[in-house]
């Protein structure tokens, strides 16, 4: 086993993304596999899709339709190891449907806490050792994929069921993984509508034993905006790296979008948790108040407090915004969100409101789901609420502090 992991790992610095099939295939053969595959996730996470063979990246290279292997997230096995973080088992009929014929199994591709998609396995038998090499193979697989995703236009096209427009290809350029975590904390985000975004981003990034969040609202919803949000984030990142507080980081964004973008505001909420502690440190500028869940319920007006302006208006005259403290206890969760989640309108007019809100992502967490799940099912419920047509960017930022569990959930 441990030959054959060597080697794919030493193959893959050099690896062409459309050669990850075959590496894949190769080392499932020396493994004692008769077949295994790699389906990463949709961008907006509603079907696995086959990694194209070399043929078909030729096709999609030269913008020719390509039919790839794709399997629902929501019904099928496939999709449930994606969903649940578990391997999944059947029994393989073949071809003819006649019997088993061996063993198919499904194993999430995990990158830390990030889900990418699954691995499909095909063996005559799957006793304990083969499964373990199998997990192996497949965390090795994972960490490929994250290596190249970022320089693979083959792979982007793959994950992408249309073309994206100009702001939200600059936005998604700047984004981090919708997902980031430790034994003590998970961060987990969605944005919608994935194709369309305009002013919406979000940022998290751990250092040390703080775990920094920002979520952005940007006026508009054009390629402006998606400019606004991803000059605030640049920003945001520079002032943080150079050492800044929240108050600094609020102020370099402020000072930087009146003189270079002028006529362009942005709500916000940045946020530091220290994963020790439980000490959540927030400002809100303009935005709507993050929620906090406790014990399966919100707990009212936790985090509300008078917000400080919109960022963007340059020098008002005010005071700095103000940092506000709350002491999160084991197993709370931060929800913050834009108004498009909120506002979001049925066709009779009724708003999806904070309790449906809150009440999806409690219902998922209390059935065992991760984070990622919750906010994926939550999405998906924003969007039967508005008839699949959002009028406005949705997106939610979901936070849990669990600094006693094992691992991540």
């Amino acid at each position: 086993m441990g030959e054959v992991l060597a080697d794919v790992l030493a193959a893959a610095h050099r690896l062409a993304p459309r050669e990850i099939p075959a590496l894949v295939q190769d080392a499932a053969l020396r493994l004692g596999l008769s077949e295994a595959r790699v389906f990463v996730a949709d961008v907006q996470q509603h079907q696995l899709i086959a990694l194209p063979s070399p043929d078909q990246t030729a096709l999609l290279v030269a913008g020719s339709p390509v039919e790839l292997e794709t399997i629902a997230v929501d019904t099928s096995l496939g999709g449930r190891a994606y969903r649940t973080e578990t391997v999944q088992l059947a029994a393989d009929t073949g071809s003819s449907g006649t019997g088993p014929s061996g063993i198919v199994g499904w194993l999430p591709l995990v990158d830390g806490i990030e889900r990418l998609g699954v691995l499909k396995i095909a063996a005559p038998a799957l006793g304990a050792p083969l499964l373990e090499r199998c997990r192996a193979l497949a965390s090795l697989i994972a960490m490929i994929l994250v290596a190249k995703l970022h320089y693979s236009d083959v792979l982007a096209r793959t994950v992408r069921s249309r073309p994206m427009a100009l702001q939200a290809e600059l936005l998604w350029a700047f984004v981090p993984p919708r997902t980031i975590g430790t034994t003590a904390v998970t961060s987990s985000a969605v944005l919608e509508p994935a194709y369309e975004v305009g002013g919406d981003a979000f940022d998290h990034t751990l250092a040390g034993t703080h775990l920094h969040l920002t979520l952005l609202d940007a006026m508009g919803h054009d390629l402006a905006s998606g400019g606004c949000s991803a000059v605030a984030l640049a920003a945001c990142r520079s002032t943080r790296r150079a050492g800044g507080g929240l108050t600094d980081i609020a102020e370099q964004i402020d000072r930087t979008l009146a003189r270079w973008i002028p006529d362009r505001l942005l709500t916000c909420v940045i946020a530091d948790l220290d994963t020790v502690t439980g000490r959540f440190d927030w400002i809100n500028c303009g935005h709507l108040a993050p929620l906090l869940i406790r014990d399966g319920r919100i707990v009212t007006g936790a985090l509300d407090r008078h917000p400080h302006l919109p960022l963007g208006l340059g020098d008002t005259g005010l005071p700095p915004p103000q940092v506000h403290t709350l002491r999160l206890q084991p197993g709370d969760r931060v929800l913050t969100f834009t108004d498009g989640v909120t506002e979001a309108r049925s066709a009779t007019g009724e708003l999806f409101g904070e309790n449906r809100l809150a009440d999806t992502v409690v219902r998922a967490m209390a059935d065992g789901l991760p984070a990622p799940e919750a906010l994926r099912r939550l999405i998906q419920r924003i969007l039967l609420h508005q008839d699949q047509q959002l009028r406005d960017d949705a997106t939610i930022l979901l936070t849990e502090w669990h600094p006693h569990t094992a691992g991540p959930t």
